[in-house]
C-alpha cells in the first residue's frame, strides 16, 4: 500500500480539525512538523497514525510542547499507538528505531530544540556576567530506551552551537551529574531521564551553574529561548558527530565517590556491628556507586541479582519506583531468606531510596519516604550536636530544609533540636535554590577569592554558623534527601550511606528501626501521612487536572466528611514567605486544614500525569503504651477523609 501523498496528509488533517477530531493546537503544530523538512521516517509515521484515523493518539502527540515543569521535560518517547516507520528495527532490549515522533513527546526534535534554547540561553547568561568562556555542558544518561542516542545528540548539537561538551562513557546517577557540574565548573549540565516514570517514558533534565535544577528566572528565560528556535532549524542538528566530546571516565567517577562517602558522619558506627544490607537498583544506575560506598563502610551487601542489570524494560517489575511496595518485593524476599537487616532500593537515575527494615518480630517493615526523612533529620541533628559541629543547643543559624508537602514530623523535630526549618515548594530544585542563596550570601561575607567548593565540609559549617546558614540536611517525602550542599540535587548513593548509618546505629543500641520511629512519635506526636494520586492522560487528562486546581481556587472546598474545612491557604494568589523571611514563588498549590487539625495539600504533578494530594495527620501520644490504639484510630479517620477528599477530586474532574 502506498503511502499518502503529503497533501492528501494535510487535507486529512485539515478536515479533522473542523470535525473536532483534532484540538486546534495539535492541528497547527501536526502542519508545522509537516513543512519542517523532517526525515522520512518521521513524516510517514504522521501520515501512517493520519491515514489510521488515530485521532486521540495524534491529540496527545501534538496539542502541546514539552514544557520545563518541577523535574524539567518528560514526556514519552514511544507512543501508545506506535507507528510502523517510527519503530522499525526494534534493539536487543525493546527499544524502536526511531523515538515517536509529536511535539509533546521526547524525541530528537524536541531534544535539540531544548539544547539550542539551553545553549543560547546559558550563552546570553556568560555575555550578562561578562563571561569570555565557551559554554560548557555536562551530561549524563541513564538506562532507558534512547537515552544513551539523546546523551550523544545533545553532545553533537552543543558542539555545533559552539560550546565544549562532557558526557559519561556509560550510564551514570542524576546526583553524579549534579556534583559533576560544579567539580568541572561548567555552565549547565542535563540528564537525560525520566526517574521511576514508565518505560516508555524520558526526559531531559536541565541543571544550572550551581549544579541545581534551573528555577526562575532561569527556567522560564531557558522555555522562551526554546520556543523561539523555529523547527526549521532542527535538521541542521539532527546527524551525530562527537568529534571533540570529552569523554568523562574513573576521574570523574572517584571525585563523586569522595564527596558521596561524606554522608556517613560517624562511621564508628559501622564497627560496632555488622549490618547485613540487601540492596536493588532495579536495573539501573544505583548499582554503579551504592554497592561501593556500603562496602567501603563495612556492610555485608547481598544484591538482587535478576535486577542489576541495566535494561529499560525494567522486567521484574510494574513500576521502577522505590516508593511502591511490589518494585521491593524481591529484595524483601532476600532479606527475608537472608536474615538481612536493612533492605535499600534505588529508582533507575539514582535519586531516590526506598527501604524496608526488620521489626521486633523479625518480618521487614517498608518505610515511608516521610518516615526515612524523619529518622535521617533526628540522627543527623543529634550527631552533629555530639560531633561538635552545632552547638548542643542547637542554632538558628543552622537549618533542615523540606518541602511543604513532607511530614510536618521534621518540623518538630528540627525545632527541639533548636534549629531553623525552612518549608520550600514541592520539588528539589527548590530546596536547593534555598542551598544556592546560602552559599552565595557566605561567598559575599568571605570576600573575593573565596573557595566554597575547596573549603572542607566541617569548615564550611563553621563558618555558615558564624557568617550564614549552614544546610544540615534536605528532604521531600517523595524518597529524596540530601546529606550536605556539596551538590545540590537528591542523591539516592549516599540516601543508602545515610540510612545503613541510622541502621547500624539502632542495632547496635539492641533496638530496632520501627522502635526508634515510635520513640520520635512519643516526643512529638504521632504522625500519619497518607497520599492521593489520580492519573489523567493526553490531552484531555491535563484538561481534568486543570480543572480541579481551577475549582478549588474559585470555589474552595468547606469540608469533608462532616469535617469543617478552617484554613485555606492558596499559593497561587496569597503571599507566603519562609523562615528566612524570602517571598515563596507563586504555584498552583492548596494547604487544607481541617477543624479536627489533618490537613492537606493539592498539586498537579510536575512530571507525571496526575492530580496530587498530600494527607497529614496527628495526634498526642501520652506514652508508649497508648501508641499502637492512637496509630489504629488516626489511620482509621484518615482513611476515611482520604476517601472523601479523593472522591471530591473526581467529581471537580468531570464539572
Amino acid at each position: 500500500m502506498d503511502s499518502p501523498s503529503p497533501s492528501n496528509t494535510l487535507d486529512r488533517i485539515r478536515t479533522a480539525a473542523r470535525a473536532g477530531q483534532l484540538l486546534a493546537p495539535a492541528a497547527e503544530n501536526l502542519e508545522a512538523f509537516l513543512a519542517a523538512g523532517l526525515p522520512a521516517w518521521a513524516s510517514e509515521s504522521i501520515a501512517e497514525l493520519v491515514s489510521r484515523g488515530a485521532w486521540p493518539e495524534l491529540n496527545d502527540r501534538f496539542y502541546r510542547y514539552l514544557e520545563f515543569g518541577t523535574g524539567g521535560m518528560r514526556g514519552r518517547t514511544i507512543g501508545a499507538v506506535p507507528a510502523k516507520a517510527e519503530t522499525g528495527t526494534v534493539g536487543r532490549l525493546g527499544s524502536p528505531e526511531h523515538a515517536a515522533v509529536g511535539s509533546n513527546m521526547l524525541n530528537d526534535f524536541t531534544l535539540v530544540r531544548a539544547v539550542v534554547g539551553l545553549f543560547r540561553y546559558v550563552r546570553k547568561d556568560l555575555e550578562r556576567r561578562s563571561v569570555a568562556e565557551r559554554p560548557k555542558l555536562v551530561i549524563a544518561y541513564d538506562v532507558r530506551h534512547f537515552s544513551a542516542h539523546f546523551c550523544d545528540l545533545a553532545a553533537s548539537a552543543w558542539l555545533r552551537l559552539g560550546g565544549e561538551a562532557f558526557i559519561f562513557q556509560e550510564p551514570r546517577p542524576t546526583p553524579q551529574l549534579s556534583y559533576s557540574v560544579r567539580w568541572l565548573k561548567a555552565h549547565a549540565g542535563v540528564v537525560i531521564t525520566a526517574s521511576h516514570n514508565p518505560p516508555h517514558d524520558n526526559g531531559f533534565k536541565a541543571y544550572f551553574r550551581d549544579g541545581a535544577q534551573v528555577v526562575p528566572p532561569d527556567d522560564t528565560g531557558i522555555v522562551a529561548e526554546v520556543n523561539a528556535v523555529p523547527l526549521g532549524e532542527l535538521g541542521a542538528f539532527l546527524e551525530k558527530d562527537l568529534t571533540g566530546v570529552t569523554r568523562l571516565g574513573r576521574e570523574a567517577d572517584d571525585a563523586y565517590l569522595c564527596v558521596a562517602e561524606q554522608a556517613a558522619i560517624d562511621t564508628e558506627v559501622f564497627s560496632a556491628v555488622k549490618l547485613r544490607v540487601a540492596l536493588t537498583n532495579l536495573h539501573g544506575t544505583g548499582g554503579v556507586h551504592a554497592p561501593t560506598l556500603l562496602l567501603h563502610e563495612g556492610c555485608e551487601v547481598i544484591q538482587v541479582r535478576d535486577q542489576v542489570a541495566f535494561d529499560p524494560r525494567f522486567p521484574t517489575v510494574k513500576s521502577p519506583n522505590p516508593e511502591n511496595a511490589e518494585a521491593l518485593a524481591r529484595a524483601v524476599e532476600l532479606a527475608e531468606r537472608e536474615a538481612c537487616d536493612v533492605v535499600l532500593a534505588t529508582d533507575p537515575d539514582c535519586d531516590r531510596m526506598g527501604c524496608a527494615v526488620r521489626e521486633r518480630s523479625g518480618k521487614m517493615q517498608l518505610l515511608t519516604g516521610n518516615q526515612v526523612g524523619a529518622l535521617l533529620a533526628d540522627y543527623r541533628l543529634m550527631k552533629l550536636k555530639q560531633l561538635g559541629w552545632i552547638p548542643k543547643g542547637g542554632s538558628p543559624r543552622a537549618c533542615i530544609i523540606k518541602t511543604f508537602v513532607t511530614t510536618p514530623l521534621q518540623d518538630a523535630i528540627g525545632h527541639a533540636h533548636g534549629v531553623k526549618v525552612i518549608n520550600t515548594l514541592t520539588g528539589f530544585k527548590w530546596i536547593a535554590a534555598k542551598m544556592r542563596g546560602y552559599e552565595e550570601k557566605l561567598c559575599a561575607a568571605m570576600g573575593p577569592g573565596f573557595d566554597y567548593d575547596g573549603t572542607g565540609l566541617r569548615e564550611r559549617a563553621r563558618l555558615h554558623l558564624e557568617r550564614g546558614t549552614f544546610f544540615v540536611f534536605g528532604t521531600e517525602e517523595s524518597y529524596g534527601y540530601l546529606p550536605n550542599d556539596s551538590l545540590r540535587d537528591k542523591d539516592g548513593n549516599a540516601a543508602c550511606l545515610m540510612f545503613a548509618e541510622v541502621c547500624a546505629w539502632v542495632k547496635g543500641r539492641g533496638l530496632t528501626v520501627p522502635e526508634q520511629l515510635d520513640s520520635l512519635y512519643v516526643a512529638h506526636g504521632f504522625h500519619l501521612e497518607g497520599v492521593i494520586n489520580l492519573y489523567y492522560e493526553g490531552a484531555s487528562g491535563n484538561a481534568k487536572i486543570r480543572q480541579i486546581l481551577d475549582t478549588y481556587r474559585s470555589s474552595p472546598p468547606k469540608g469533608f466528611g462532616g469535617v469543617a474545612v478552617t484554613r485555606f491557604e492558596d499559593f497561587g494568589r496569597q503571599v507566603f514567605h519562609d523562615d528566612d523571611g524570602e517571598k515563596i514563588p507563586k504555584q498552583d498549590l492548596y494547604l487544607v486544614t481541617l477543624a479536627n487539625g489533618y490537613r492537606f495539600a493539592a498539586r498537579g504533578s510536575g512530571t507525571e500525569p496526575k492530580m496530587k494530594f498530600y494527607l497529614f495527620a496527628r495526634q498526642e501520644v501520652a506514652s508508649a503504651a497508648e501508641l499502637p490504639g492512637v496509630k489504629a484510630a488516626v489511620g482509621s479517620e484518615l482513611d476515611r477523609l482520604k476517601g472523601a477528599i479523593e472522591a471530591d477530586a473526581k467529581a471537580r474532574a468531570e464539572s
